[in-house]
């Protein structure tokens, strides 16, 4: 009877294990479907959310290139330089680094940011380059000049097209500006068109002279710490923690522009501001 006992447990055991199994199975799936929905929802609300913000955001921008300041910076780049993300549109990396530069070098700023959410390297071209040119060629040139621009490239791919733009981009800007690399996408699929993206960004500013910030390295060692705390709740853009990395990245650069510059102002020439001297008449 034991033996006939045991074997009925036995059987029992294969029967129920499989079934435990099977209904766990069932269940993390449900778990896991139930989440997604949830968090495709909370992404497609933040969307919303932060499409709102983008012409306040572009307002507040307008309105501080009207402003004055010591030193002059030029901001390329699209959403992320507008702060598309942060609480507020000076908590984007362009406002906090402002706000560290000023407190290194005791200066105020005037700052024009010509970033649009949404843009592209071709749509950088377009439309940001050429008020760029006009800045260069004014009274008050650029002290400082930062790009960040194509993760946007990225929703519809094209390498071919990215290489030519970006070269055609570097060529026309200033030998002082600094050009970050695309950020860290981190687990996502996109992450394999960053690296090479970057690739192609690290190769176009090699050959022009020009210094890339390592926002990729700087986000990227953020790891899963920085995927669950920097991020808005699009899981896209930035938060206030993201846009300090940022601007933390761009800093140290940013810093040795402004000492050139300064070294630049000390040894050139005074513009004479009285127009040309009257010629002496014969009498």
């Amino acid at each position: 009877m034991a033996g006939a006992m045991a074997g009925r447990a036995s059987g029992a055991r294969r029967v129920l294990v499989p079934a435990l199994v099977a209904v766990g199975g069932a269940a993390a799936a449900s778990g896991i479907l139930i989440w997604w929905r949830w968090l495709s929802r909370r992404r497609a609300f933040w969307r919303l959310r932060l499409s709102d913000a983008i012409p306040v955001h572009s307002a507040y921008w307008r309105a501080r290139r009207k402003g004055g300041g010591d030193l002059r910076y030029v901001a390329i780049g699209d959403s992320a330089a507008q702060g598309i993300g942060a609480s507020r549109p000076a908590n984007g990396y362009v406002g906090f680094l402002v706000r560290d530069l000023s407190r290194a070098t005791g200066r105020s700023f005037r700052v024009d940011n010509l970033a649009i959410s949404g843009a592209t390297v071709g749509i950088a071209l377009e439309r940001e380059l050429p008020v760029l040119e006009q800045i260069l060629a004014s009274e008050q040139p650029p002290d400082l000049v930062t790009v960040a621009i194509g993760a946007n490239d990225l929703a519809d791919w094209d390498a071919a097209r990215f290489d030519r733009e970006i070269r055609e981009l570097f060529a026309r800007l200033p030998g002082h500006a600094l050009v970050a690399d695309l950020p860290s996408f981190y687990f996502l699929p996109e992450q394999r068109d960053v690296r090479l993206a970057n690739r192609l960004l690290r190769a176009a500013a090699a050959e022009r002279g020009l210094e890339v910030v390592p926002l990729h390295r700087m986000t990227d060692r953020q790891g899963l710490f920085g995927v669950v705390t920097q991020f808005a709740g699009d899981l896209f853009h930035p938060n206030d923690r993201g846009y300090r990395i940022w601007a933390a990245a761009f800093l140290p650069a940013a810093l040795d522009r402004l000492r050139e510059a300064r070294a630049r102002r000390r040894t050139a020439p005074a513009r004479n501001t009285d127009g040309p001297r009257p010629r002496c008449m014969r009498p």
